[in-house]
């Protein structure tokens, strides 16, 4: 006589016992399977992070060793998964920005926002433009280098930058307070006297005239401001206005300026 033990009974398919068995021949591989899919995100995101702190680093070099700019403290931004993009040989979009950043005889806080940015620097960018911001003491360094500019006295008060001088005449000395207003002339920098006080109280251009003949000319003038040789020949300055206590400058950028070592080199003034 024999027993269950000797002929031990198979579980029937479809039984409870025989999908209990199934389940637990299978659940290893399921674990197996989300653990190296794990480990891959876990290796994708480090992959990522070390990729994203590398091209930040070279940026900030590039600009630096191709243009003179100091960007070593800026911070670049790219939007988006960046081993993709460096797959793809474009960033799709990038942000450089930084504060008290020195355009050679200069400093000022900047943005850069360009779009379709070539990995590689070997074609143009889709666009690009950049802003800078400066301060009344940033704007006073810029400011200093114009012969007869009153810089020491310069002023930031929307819409306008203010200057204070004196004018002298018959023994007498007379404080006056200019006006200018900024505004961007074949990418030059220009301030337009638009208001004057004569010891506090308003008097016209005309008044001025008047009253202190030649004398007024210093004050009657435009400012005309090149810039272009402290920055590079790919920057040009597009527009420019005084917001609050700061004046903010936009520069259009050449899509050249990546591949084109010419346009990377500073500018000059005509």
């Amino acid at each position: 006589m024999t027993t269950p033990d000797e002929h031990p009974t198979l579980p029937l398919p479809g039984s409870p016992v025989h999908d209990l068995r199934r389940k637990r021949r299978v659940w290893p591989w399921i674990v197996t399977i989300l653990v190296v899919i794990g480990l891959a995100v876990a290796a994708f995101f480090v992959a990522e992070a070390i990729v994203r702190d590398l091209v930040a680093k070279t940026i900030r070099d590039q600009i630096t060793t191709r243009t003179g700019i100091d960007a070593s403290n800026a911070e670049v931004e790219v939007p988006g998964l960046m081993l993709p993009q460096l797959a793809s040989g474009t960033f799709d979009s990038l942000t450089i920005s930084g504060e008290d950043v020195v355009f050679r005889s200069f400093s000022g806080d900047i943005l850069v926002e360009a779009h379709g940015v070539p990995v590689r620097g070997d074609g143009d960018l889709t666009d690009a433009t950049a802003t800078v911001t400066l301060d009344e003491q940033q704007l006073q360094t810029l400011m200093s280098g114009v012969q007869g500019f009153p810089a020491d006295s310069i002023g930031l008060a929307a819409p306008n930058v203010t200057v204070a001088t004196e004018l002298s005449l018959f023994g007498g000395t007379f404080p006056v307070g200019v006006a200018l207003t900024p505004s961007a002339e074949q990418a030059q920098l220009v301030l337009s006297p638009a208001e004057f006080e004569i010891a506090g109280s308003a008097v016209s251009a005309d008044r001025l005239r008047d009253q202190f003949g030649v004398l007024a000319d210093v004050l009657l003038r435009d400012w005309h401001v090149c810039v272009a040789d402290r920055l590079p020949a790919g920057v040009t300055l597009s527009e420019v206005g005084v917001d609050g206590a700061t004046l903010v400058a936009g520069f259009d950028i050449a899509p050249g300026i990546v591949r084109d070592t010419a346009l990377q080199s500073p500018g000059t003034c005509s």
